[in-house]
């Protein structure tokens, strides 16, 4: 009788039973074999139990103590987890359980792990509180390359990651000449059992490490964006770009050429991708807008869909964009141009006298935008500021803009009805001289006009959910969960702390977030509780399931007006004009539910680099514009407080960190995230509280500025 072959799937499955009840933790492996009875299957079964136990320990299922003896990871208490970020001395990983739970991992704990690598950890003893562990087995390596500087020693090139333990890591080999103060990208290619024992190879030279365009080059080599696009899609792009606006791509379309719509954008934005318009309806108003119709151009699966797919977002930072689609388009004929017909798709939505929906519509369409409005100058029109250059400039659309603003002002008010949290956040414009060096940060000022596009735009998003919903097809939207009950504890716990007043409550929502925020209003502590709210929140997302959105209070969202920059958008102008054309809900369901699902994730991914990208590009040119500044003194205030030190932020936007080492001599507690405390002296630096500081380091390299706290004051 011929022997039953086993396979690997079955060896797993012999492996995971016998160890589970094995009465000692420890097997040795030469006995699990022979449980498993390899022998009798011979060379192929000794082979499948080796590849069934590999798989078990790259799964993390099963590790190796003690020389040759087999375990199972639960019964040793060792969980899975990926390695989210490093310092000098430190790191962080989080489970890839359903907890998602975050592991503090000294540096001697670390195992040579680098970011994105996964790994087993296991539990150590806590000195904050929370979880903390050690690096047990490497089960998986993420990315192989980094960045970093060159530094000389005993003259010879070592390269010094901008992560990790900034150890002098050996490089093996001399090809490319190397300055002091290179900024370099290196890829590992050995990996010690610690980070000073790693070696590499260096790839690219990117400039001095001094400088921050080179280094912003860097981060976003490192992230793995290109800004070149590939030549069949420049070429798909030259072509849809010669060949304009046709005039059979205008039939059957809604024209709208002789109504009064415009652009309003920033000054220097090229890629004009929304326009409004307005009148009034009965007592109400029908608000119009109209949004650049990429979805004509880019056709499903051609390689300008999927280069955008792959890029996700159009990628700011400092005076540059890496556009999600090619210029001939971005600032072309898919920009809204103020005296050249553009094809668009229209949502109009009908509003009553307090701002409600009362019906809304959608129309492929074609305008011609009457002027490009920019913000700073439609905020002067709007505060009666009207000069007579303006005044000619802006003509064809003057009477509108008094309609548009007292819209603007219902819808805001509308908002606050429904409860929305009014969270503050701060965000900077950098200044960029003729050299592309940073000169200055000013505070990006939010004004009426401002507020009156972002107004218009939530409304188009709602109605281009509600369309979907009504018409139960697949669509991509905006998601802002309710906050874990985890997180909501902690802020609880916070807030009792700082003494604000918490509304009961047995589920968290937008309301709740708002009175807290309303009951710290006008207070000292309005700084840090805002602060507090904001880092309670889930992290908004796409998904292909319709979950609401919690800061805005709206239970069906989604992303509509932004299709030249936002791959999302993109993906629903398709889908809506589908619906425009009258496929019916089958149709559209098999053509779109898988296609939904992927546009979500990688939408998200594309949108989590890209916000990385723009944060490490911005800290690195405000590191670039205090070099110019060391010794200089400043007023801020204390934006942030950790249990190393604090965070002070300038009025110009400018934030850098204070450590406990340069702080007075003494025992500091830290009261998350409010304020850290001398224990004796009870001197304490509080969220929101006003300090003078002395620049005294900067490293544009890595984006960071080290402030030491002024002695006179």
């Amino acid at each position: 009788m011929p022997k039953k072959k086993i396979d690997t799937e079955s060896y797993k499955n012999q492996i995971i039973t016998f160890l589970n009840a094995y009465n000692k933790r420890l097997m040795p492996i030469s006995e699990l074999k022979a449980k498993c009875r390899t022998q009798r299957a011979g060379k192929s079964g000794e082979a499948d139990f080796d590849e069934a136990f590999s798989q078990l320990r790259t799964e993390g299922i099963v590790t190796v103590r003690k020389g040759m003896k087999a375990a199972l990871c639960s019964r040793l208490g060792l969980r899975t987890a990926v390695i989210t970020r490093l310092s000098r001395t430190f790191g962080f990983a989080e489970t890839d359980d359903e907890y998602k739970e975050e592991y503090f991992i000294p540096g001697k704990c670390m195992l040579g792990a680098m970011p994105g690598d996964r790994v087993l950890i296991s539990d150590i003893p806590s000195r904050s509180g929370e979880p903390e562990g050690e690096v047990e087995d490497i089960l998986s390596f993420g990315s192989q390359t980094m960045t970093g500087r060159i530094e000389y020693d005993m003259g010879r090139p070592y390269f010094v990651p901008d992560i990790s333990a900034r150890s002098h890591l050996i490089i093996d080999q001399s090809d490319i000449r190397l300055r002091e103060g290179d900024k370099v990208m290196a890829e590992i290619v050995f990996r010690g059992r610690r980070h000073a024992e790693h070696r590499v190879r260096i790839t690219e030279v990117f400039g001095s490490a001094d400088i921050a365009a080179s280094c912003a080059e860097a981060v976003i080599a490192s992230h793995g964006v290109v800004s070149e696009f590939p030549p069949e899609v420049l070429s798909e792009a030259r072509k849809i770009s010669e060949g304009g606006v046709q005039e059979y791509s205008v039939n059957n379309r809604r024209d709208l050429r002789d109504m009064p719509i415009f652009t309003i954008d920033e000054a220097e934005s090229k890629d004009l991708d929304d326009a409004v318009s307005v009148e009034r309806h009965g007592s109400g108003y029908l608000l119009g807008v109209h949004i650049a119709d990429v979805s004509y151009y880019v056709k499903g699966n051609s390689e300008l869909d999927k280069e955008a797919l792959r890029r996700g977002t159009s990628i700011y930072y400092a005076d540059k964009v890496i556009p999600m689609l090619p210029k001939e388009l971005s600032n072309g004929i898919c920009s809204l141009n103020p005296g050249e017909d553009r094809l668009t798709l229209s949502a109009f939505a009908e509003l009553d006298s307090e701002g409600e929906l009362v019906s809304y519509s959608f129309c492929k369409s074609v305008i011609r935008s009457r002027v490009k409005g920019v913000y700073s100058e439609v905020n002067r029109l709007l505060d009666g500021d009207i000069s007579q250059k303006l005044a000619e400039k802006y003509a064809a659309v003057l009477d509108e803009l008094p309609v548009l603003s007292e819209l603007a002002d219902k819808l805001t008010e509308k908002r606050r009805r429904r409860h929305a949290p009014e969270l503050e956040t701060t965000e900077s414009k950098l200044i960029i001289n003729e050299d592309g060096v940073c000169v200055g940060a000013v505070p990006r000022v939010s004004g009426r006009a401002e507020r009156m596009i972002e107004e218009f735009m939530l409304t188009a998003n709602e109605a281009a959910a509600k369309l979907s919903m009504d018409k139960k097809v697949p669509f991509v939207y905006r998601i802002h969960e309710t906050p874990p009950e985890a997180k909501t504890e902690a802020l609880c716990e916070m807030l009792l702390k700082a003494g604000i007043d918490i509304p009961p409550f047995t589920e968290f929502k937008p309301q709740h977030a708002a009175d807290i925020l309303d009951n710290a209003r006008d207070t000292e502590m309005y700084e840090a509780v805002n602060m507090m709210v904001l880092r309670s929140m889930a992290k908004a997302k796409y998904s292909e399931e319709p979950l609401g959105h919690f800061g805005l209070a709206l239970d069906d969202y989604s992303h509509f007006t932004s299709p030249i920059r936002r791959y999302p958008d993109l993906a629903i102008h398709r889908i809506i004009t589908d619906i425009l054309a009258g496929y019916d809900q089958k149709w559209l369901r098999k053509r779109y539910e898988g296609f939904v699902r992927t546009a979500a994730e990688e939408s998200t991914n594309a949108e989590i680099r890209a916000v990385s990208i723009e944060r490490e590009c911005e800290d690195i040119y405000k590191a670039e514009y205090m070099k110019q500044h060391i010794g200089e003194v400043f007023t801020g205030r204390i934006s942030g407080v950790t249990e190393f030190g604090f965070y002070v932020e300038l009025p110009d936007t400018v934030e850098g960190l204070v450590h406990v080492r340069s702080l007075p001599e003494g025992e500091y507690d830290y009261s998350e995230p409010i304020a850290l405390t001398e224990r004796f002296s009870g001197v304490s630096y509080t969220l929101g509280m006003e300090v003078q500081v002395i620049c005294a380091a900067v490293n544009v390299s890595e984006g960071t500025i080290d402030f030491v706290l002024d002695d006179d004051d």
